[in-house]
């Protein structure tokens, strides 16, 4: 699985970070959510769909891996 993030939505709110530090961060300028890790590892799985579930502008989301 690979995380997604539309800065562009992004709200700046944090919940993300709270949810899932390892994974995500904030830009110290405005605030907007910074992925950390594209891929997280599946121990980190949970929190990353708690980010996802708390996201108040639906700015993260979960897409499969491509096979080439």
């Amino acid at each position: 699985m690979r995380i997604v993030v539309d800065q562009d939505r992004c709200v700046a709110s944090g919940q993300c970070v709270m949810a899932a530090e390892e994974v995500f961060d904030q830009r110290d300028e405005d605030g907007v959510a910074v992925l950390l890790t594209p891929q997280p590892a599946d121990d980190q799985l949970g929190d990353v769909q708690q980010a996802i579930t708390v996201c108040p502008a639906r700015a993260i989301w979960l897409e499969p891996d491509s096979v080439a």
